[in-house]
């Protein structure tokens, strides 16, 4: 495998893998209900964003729509509890 596809793979395992730690850190910070709102809305928004950049790398369209909405729900709940 060439060098360039090397480095594509891992950053897609990279953001694939820390953006799902960060959503499951979101969805606990909300459902927990202790106030941490705009922590997990923060959360949530950078989570879409690495995923957003993964889905450019691996042309996943469909997959980028998606994240845009979580990403204008994140600043939806940035405004509402921020």
């Amino acid at each position: 495998m060439p060098e360039a596809a090397r480095y594509q793979r891992r950053l897609i395992t990279t953001f694939e893998v820390t953006g799902s730690l960060l959503a499951m850190a979101y969805a606990l910070l909300i459902a927990s209900n202790t106030g941490n709102e705009v922590m997990g809305f923060t959360l949530l928004l950078v989570s879409s964003g690495l995923f957003a950049a993964w889905g450019v790398i691996d042309r996943r369209w469909a997959f980028l729509t998606l994240r845009f909405f979580y990403a204008a729900s994140a600043i939806l709940g940035l405004m509402r509890w921020g």
